[in-house]
């Protein structure tokens, strides 16, 4: 495989890294986590100036046709600023569902608003006993009429405090975790009988549980075959997955940077603590993970375009298992080499290491795609 950016992705990766690089310190980061819903509407805008919104939206539909790879490079410069905006849940998620399974007036109503960035989307989809298992859907969507009518609680919906559209996954038929009978729903989260409990998360980002009472949508909220949308959910949910890995190698990155950069100036009997030699062969250990990380995300990455559906998802699990391995062992040095410190608010290394936990913890945690890959018959 070729793994060297094309002249045009360079210019993208130059120009997303300067972007954040002027308008996303860490000061600054903590300002735009007060705000409501916890993000910047002002950075949300800039993203979209500078078409970062649309990339991975067809020409036709008003985006530049970006590929995985220009995801990939956003993702990881995303996750080096540690940014709060819902880039994830509106352009990766959402936005995905419209790529993937939406119909011309579906694509027609929300894609414009997504690339400008006047809406953005959140996916709601874990349930109280679901964990990890996607098929497993309690929440009902019933006919009534040509629409249908939701009923239903989903939990730790990111970015629902303050979308403006959620995507549902809600049970049309079968018993809670049959794979046929499920649906995916565009919902208004202003919408008759949805009701919101917005939070912060230990990463620093929001999140809500979203309750449905007899919410009714029409037939054209229905994304797909209301009957058949498992497949679609495990398409989307492998895309998101494999940005999220793009983010932690990021994440990683910066947490190695901010590291080293500290073992050089922490002085302890008189030398920088770099000068010891046990705490050097640490750093080496780190940037091995950081790597083996990167490579594992650029496969995941190349995966997004193998026909065979079992072989893409087995690459992003196995990839989802080396980010797990490598933000735990990443995380964990970075903050015992910089000691107490490390463990205050004060400190950006803590932030990182919070985020990492998170992505690994996102859907499905390091063991249960250690599983995945070991029932396909795939080697980690």
């Amino acid at each position: 495989m070729d793994f060297d950016l094309s002249e045009e992705q360079r210019l993208l990766k130059e120009s997303v890294d300067g972007l954040l690089g002027d308008s996303y310190d860490f000061e600054a980061r903590k300002k735009y986590m007060k705000e409501k819903g916890g993000w910047s509407k002002a950075v949300w805008g800039k993203l979209a100036e500078q078409g970062l919104l649309g990339l991975p939206f067809s020409e036709d539909d008003g985006g530049f046709g970006a590929g995985a790879v220009e995801t990939m490079i956003v993702m990881e410069a995303l996750g080096k600023a540690l940014v709060l905006e819902p880039y994830l849940a509106t352009v990766v998620i959402g936005g995905g569902f419209l790529r993937r399974g939406g119909s011309a007036a579906q694509k027609a109503e929300h894609i414009p608003a997504i690339i400008d960035g006047s809406r953005t989307f959140a996916f709601a989809q874990l349930e109280k006993n679901s964990r990890y298992d996607l098929s497993d859907v309690s929440t009902s969507a019933k006919k009534k009429g040509d629409g249908w009518v939701i009923d239903g609680e989903k939990f730790v919906v990111l970015n629902g405090e303050t979308a403006d559209m959620l995507i549902v996954t809600a049970r049309t038929k079968g018993g809670q975790r049959d794979a046929a009978g499920i649906g995916v729903f565009l919902v208004p989260a202003s919408a008759k009988g949805v009701a919101k409990k917005g939070y912060p998360t230990q990463d620093g980002l929001h999140a809500a549980d979203i309750s449905f009472t007899g919410v009714e949508v029409g037939a054209d909220a229905v994304i797909g075959d209301p009957e058949g949308g498992l497949p679609l959910i495990e398409r989307v949910v492998d895309d998101a997955r494999t940005a999220m890995c793009a983010e932690a190698v990021g994440a990683m990155d910066e947490s190695l940077k901010t590291t080293v950069e500290y073992l050089k100036t922490r002085t302890q009997f008189g030398v920088p603590i770099g000068s010891f030699q046990t705490l050097q062969h640490r750093a080496a250990d780190m940037f091995v993970a950081v790597e083996q990380a990167r490579s594992m995300s650029m496969f995941a990455t190349m995966a997004s375009d193998f026909d065979d559906a079992k072989e893409r998802a087995t690459a992003v699990a196995a990839a989802k298992v080396q980010i797990g391995k490598s933000a735990k062992f990443v995380g964990q040095q970075s903050i015992q080499l910089h000691g107490g410190i490390g463990m205050t608010q004060e400190a950006k290394i803590g932030h990182y290491f919070k985020r990492l936990t998170m992505i690994e913890n996102t859907f499905g945690d390091t063991d249960y795609h250690l599983r995945r890959v070991t029932n396909s018959g795939g080697l980690v």
